[in-house]
């Protein structure tokens, strides 16, 4: 049929032979990428997710939550969001977050006065969020490595702070809730001071400093001195931990969830509560620092976590009733054991649905490389659009979105990833935008998740509503409302890397650029509740979006006062380029015809070595240049450089440069946004006494 197709995406046909054999056969189709990505990780991380649920560590998880958050205003919908991140962590599914914490949370949020929409659409929100916590976030982080090819560190590098701010907002929207309802937490049962409370979190913050310093060097002294015994010993001493841990845990009661739970007039005790469990707490520790300190593959480091929780698993019953000296040992040795195979019985359950989701979109993909319809893909979405990147990405999120109700949020991301990230990068480079691969990634992942709480179809949603009682699309638009903060995010860090920690130069200016980001989102989510300190006029409502706003992205405003380069003409290259300080960029506007005949033009970055003379620095970065008539052509790619990686070929021509300017610091613009700030704050608090 290809040939019968509207013009701007007919292709010549395929054969049946020649579609079977590039479906099942090749690599690009059904046994592709994502397939081959989902059995060498995702199912690893997957058993392990499965095996913590089924030994209680989702339990353990909601159960310190809300101890430690229901005694504030609408505590136990704090609660929720917490545990929800926490399981976020470990299970990556936003239907399993709602079955794993609501049954416990939903009830109590109504019971404190939330009603049956609010209290399941504020779950829904807390765990479609969960997939987007690191370290596992659904399939989607090992999918990346593998599309953007950067390392799984880089990964969750990048997708840390966005996730930390949406899910401290969502916080934020509860209190406001709480606030606008006059709803008040659950009596805790020992009222400790505001001192008491910093003093213990600070000793505990002291504790884990320290802890992780022991660990830290002491781990590292192990290494230099036993050498290739050095991972016995860790076992050995992680060993010896597990059992110190599970021998202090007797002296607490087993965290157990049933229906007398759910009539709790009052909070659990804090302490007891979290000492309980800290054995779960272990395999994360050795997932994340396999990853994040001895820098294995995710393979290996989920491999490893796993092969502990399997053994803490089935040994956690068993100690317990032989510590205690009390109980039936073989008993629970036994149940242990079907705790364990039910673990495994679900995670290859839990597996399913991932592996047919991402073979599935192997499909789609197959289809898209033997069409050829990527290609054109660039020249249709430019039409729709008219060259406008924003209009492009609401167009994209919208695909999203569409896509969402019907395919798994992993088969999305594959789907409209492949698709369409070439084409942002390309268009954002013809409007003089640069966008990093990483975070149109990140873009279409975000808006996947999102389409999990999109009526009329999200599915966790209706989860949501079968444990609250409520209409599920009522549930599912209360809880897009609340993630509006979500969705405006994937905007935001495509103009302002900086939120991805991308461009980040210092400590000082990481310190600064979390901080700023927080206070944008909680501004944010203050506009959209209509609610500050007391309820907002209309007119602070346009002015905490527009401070949201200005510190999100303060170099929009900056650029119309101090332009942050300039453009000089590309005669001048050699001597300019010799003039730009150590491993700075160089942004060339370049244009010339592509290998299918098309005229490009386009913005391209250079990242330009040591200090060198400008042909050095120019031959490094891979071009050799030549003059005629006063232009500028390329002479010379040199293969896999970083001009060839950039998509500058043969023969191109290099119209001018964009030169970074001496300019004052963007981040000036805080100060007049947070003069503004205070001007409704001093209003707000007015009228509220």
């Amino acid at each position: 049929a290809g040939p019968y197709m509207p013009e701007v995406i007919a292709h010549k046909g395929q054969s049946l032979n020649k579609i079977v054999s590039h479906q099942w056969l090749g690599t690009e189709g059904v046994f592709g990428v994502a397939l081959g990505v989902s059995t060498s990780f995702v199912f690893l991380f997957v058993l392990f997710g499965s095996l913590m649920e089924r030994a209680g560590a989702g339990n353990y998880f909601t159960q310190v939550a809300f101890a430690l958050l229901g005694h504030y205003r609408g505590g136990p919908a704090k609660a929720a969001v917490v545990s929800s991140g926490m399981n976020g962590m470990i299970s990556g599914s936003s239907i399993a977050n709602v079955v794993i914490t609501g049954t416990f949370t939903i009830p109590l949020m109504k019971k404190v006065g939330f009603s049956a929409e609010k209290a399941g659409a504020i779950e829904v929100a807390a765990s479609t969020n969960g997939q987007l916590m690191p370290p596992i976030m659904g399939a989607a982080a090992f999918l990346m490595i593998e599309y953007v090819g950067i390392s799984y560190l880089e990964v969750i590098k990048h997708a840390f702070l966005p996730a930390v701010i949406s899910y401290i907002a969502l916080v934020y929207i509860v209190h406001l809730e709480a606030m606008k309802a006059d709803l008040k937490g659950l009596p805790p049962r020992k009222v400790t001071t505001i001192f008491q409370k910093i003093v213990t979190f600070m000793m505990v913050m002291i504790s884990l400093v320290i802890l992780s310093g022991i660990i830290y060097y002491g781990f590292g002294w192990i290494k230099s001195v036993a050498g290739e015994a050095s991972p016995w010993i860790a076992g050995v001493l992680i060993l010896t931990a597990y059992l110190a841990l599970m021998r202090y845990s007797i002296n607490f009661p087993n965290l157990e969830i049933d229906e007398h739970h759910l009539e709790l007039t009052e909070l659990p005790e804090t302490g007891p509560t979290v000492k309980s469990g800290l054995h779960y707490l272990l395999p994360v520790v050795v997932l994340i620092w396999c990853l994040m300190v001895e820098r294995f593959s995710p393979g290996l480091a989920a491999f490893w976590a796993t092969m502990i929780m399997l053994f803490i698993i089935a040994t956690q019953r068993p100690l317990k009733v032989f510590f205690r000296k009390s109980g039936d040992l073989e008993h629970e040795f036994f149940k242990g054991l079907r705790n364990l195979v039910d673990g495994l019985i679900f995670g290859a359950r839990n597996m399913i649905g991932i592996g047919v989701a991402t073979a599935t979109a192997g499909i789609i993909v197959g289809t898209v490389t033997l069409t050829g319809i990527g290609l054109v893909m660039t020249e249709f979405v430019e039409f729709i659009s008219g060259g406008n990147l924003m209009l492009m990405l609401l167009f994209t999120a919208f695909i999203c979105l569409v896509l969402g109700m019907g395919l798994p949020t992993t088969a999305n991301y594959i789907v409209v990833s492949t698709l369409m990230a070439p084409v942002i990068v390309t268009l954002g480079a013809q409007n003089g935008l640069i966008v990093p691969l990483i975070a149109v990634h990140m873009f279409v992942f975000y808006f996947g998740i999102l389409a999990d709480d999109t009526p009329p179809v999200g599915l966790a949603a209706f989860a949501a509503s079968a444990i609250a009682k409520s209409d599920p699309i009522k549930t599912g638009i209360q809880g897009f409302l609340y993630d509006i903060r979500t969705a405006i995010l994937p905007f935001l860090f495509i103009f302002n890397t900086e939120l991805l920690m991308i461009g980040i130069e210092s400590w000082w200016h990481l310190l600064i650029t979390i901080i700023t980001a927080i206070l944008a989102m909680l501004l944010f989510a203050a506009a959209t509740q209509g609610y500050f300190f007391v309820k907002s006029r209309w007119w602070e409502t346009l002015i905490l979006l527009l401070i949201s706003f200005t510190l999100f992205r303060p170099g929009y405003w900056w650029e119309m006062v101090y332009p942050s380069s300039q453009i000089v003409q590309a005669i001048n290259i050699v001597e300019m380029v010799e003039q730009l300080p150590p491993n700075s960029d160089l942004r060339l506007h370049v244009e010339g015809e592509s290998i299918e005949g098309n005229l490009v033009s386009k913005m391209v970055v250079l990242t330009m070595g040591e200090s060198a003379p400008g042909k050095a620095r120019l031959e490094k970065a891979g071009l050799e240049l030549r003059t005629e008539k006063k232009r500028v052509f390329v002479d010379m790619v040199t293969y896999d450089s970083l001009a060839q990686k950039a998509g500058i070929d043969f023969d191109w021509e290099i119209l001018s440069l964009q030169i970074p300017t001496d300019r004052p610091a963007k981040q000036w613009m805080y100060f007049p946004a947070l003069a503004l700030l205070g001007l409704v704050v001093i209003r707000q608090q007015r009228r509220r006494i």
